[in-house]
């Protein structure tokens, strides 16, 4: 069945290492539920960091994709653009924050969907709006990448091979 030691040896170490983790995981969640109340206010404010960051860096994408696709535009508007970014950027991930901490008030109400829909909301948003603003500007996948202006749909090399021929 398995034919490469490398192999077998990645299985069996998987297999050893599972049982161990798992246990970890129990306790450190029967602790956290035990102290739910110490630890609400921590995981609200890695709610809070998680939000700044996640939609900070999409903020940032995006205004750096509107500064070289419409730069007359932007250079007009650059305070107002920024403005609205951090203000859209502030409120999103304080609101993610306390929703948590609302959520997470009562641990035998956990899980709470209100904590599932906040953290859902908070990993879908900046996907969502990092996907869009990648279609919009002709660009390909979820992940922005810098890429040097118009070489965002650049010819495969093979294309271009072709045609000399």
């Amino acid at each position: 069945m398995f034919r490469s030691r490398r192999l077998r040896e990645s299985v069996l170490l998987t297999l050893g290492v599972i049982t161990p983790i798992g246990i970890l995981a129990v306790n450190v969640s029967a602790f956290v539920m035990t102290h739910l109340a110490e630890f609400r206010i921590g995981i609200a404010a890695l709610a809070l960091l998680s939000g700044l960051v996640l939609n900070g860096l999409t903020a940032w994408w995006l205004l750096r994709l509107a500064s070289r696709s419409a730069a007359p535009l932007f250079r007009e508007y650059r305070m107002w653009a920024i403005g609205a970014a951090v203000l859209i950027v502030a409120l999103t991930a304080a609101g993610g924050g306390y929703l948590t901490y609302l959520g997470m008030r009562d641990p035998g109400h956990l899980p709470d969907t209100l904590s599932m829909v906040v953290a859902t909301f908070m990993l879908a948003l900046p996907l969502a709006v990092t996907f869009a603003g990648r279609r919009m500007a002709g660009m390909g996948g979820i992940i922005p990448v810098d890429e040097p202006a118009g070489k965002e749909k650049s010819p495969s090399r093979r294309g271009a091979l072709q045609k000399r021929t």
